[in-house]
């Protein structure tokens, strides 16, 4: 491992050993913040960091988002998640307790396009995405050397339209193999198949080189050009069955004009496309996205 990177992750497991992220998303009803607060007052927790957020104006929901230091939270964590499904269940509440100090794994799929890989490997890097990276999944060869060179495994799965169900089957089982929590599509240039999605809900994010839903689909520069937009972007989103239409979690833009070639858009869309998904990931793996319906809250 990257030493820079080891030393960082390594402060921040024992910075954040005793620390838990509560999530919740629940009808909106009087008593909900002092209910949660009253049970950290409870465990002797102290709260470092909340969010929340109302629906009520539509269609009356709540979310909620904390973080918390708890003595010796590692230990108690069965015990306090017990004890919070009381509290749950009086509000009927969909809820997740994590370990801040927990990192996912996650598997990166790229194809040809280097630039998104390069930026979260470089934010890998420099220890601002925890995470461990686990592997890279390409069905090109392009990326091998780049990425072993990481010391990362890389695995190479052709794709065609025939072998298409294997190709799938081999991924799905090394993702299985190596207990991957998140998956992330790096300009990956393949849809993947309903099985595949629903095996992985909320947790295959798409870089899509277009600002949703203009262009989706295939070459949406090209389409840019020929429609003589003013404004290119990207999208980050959560993969689902409908192609390019899942929950949005982040998008950037930047502005052009007829002066720009097909060409010139795609280098001044590379640059966005790398942060908004660099955004996105990093958003994800610290537990600040809830997803509902089709749209996400994001306390960023």
């Amino acid at each position: 491992m990257n030493s820079y990177r080891q030393k960082k992750f390594e402060y921040v497991t024992h910075r954040y050993q005793n620390r838990g992220r509560l999530l919740i998303s629940c009808n909106d009803k009087p008593g909900i913040v002092a209910k949660v607060s009253q049970w950290l007052f409870e465990c002797k927790a102290n709260i470092v960091e909340s969010n929340q957020y109302s629906t009520s104006h539509t269609d009356g929901l709540f979310f909620m988002r904390i973080e918390f230091e708890c003595p010796d939270f590692q230990k108690r964590y069965s015990e306090l998640k017990k004890s919070f499904h009381e509290v749950a269940s009086s509000f009927e509440m969909d809820w997740q307790l994590q370990s801040a100090s927990n990192r996912k794994k996650t598997a990166i799929f790229v194809s040809k396009e280097d630039h998104c890989l390069q930026e979260l490997l470089w934010n890998y890097e420099r220890g601002e995405l925890y995470t461990d990276i686990a592997m890279v999944v390409s069905n090109h060869e392009t990326m091998r050397e780049f990425v072993e060179s990481k010391g990362i495994p890389f695995h190479y799965i052709p794709v065609t339209k025939e072998t298409k169900p294997e190709a799938e089957k081999a991924q799905l089982e090394l993702l299985e193999s190596n207990e991957i929590d998140f998956v992330i599509l790096a300009r990956y240039m393949q849809i993947l198949s309903s099985d595949f999605v629903i095996r992985h809900p909320n947790r295959v994010m798409n870089i899509h080189h277009s600002f949703l839903p203009a262009f989706v689909g295939a070459k949406p520069y090209e389409r840019a050009y020929e429609r003589g937009v003013k404004l290119i972007g990207a999208t980050a989103h959560y993969v689902t069955d409908e192609l390019d239409q899942g929950p949005i979690v982040e998008q950037d833009i930047e502005r052009v004009d007829h002066r720009d070639s097909i060409e010139e858009l795609k280098r001044i869309g590379r640059s966005v496309e790398k942060s908004v998904l660099a955004r996105g990931v990093k958003w994800h793996l610290e537990d600040r996205i809830l997803v509902y319906g089709n749209k996400t809250i994001v306390f960023d």
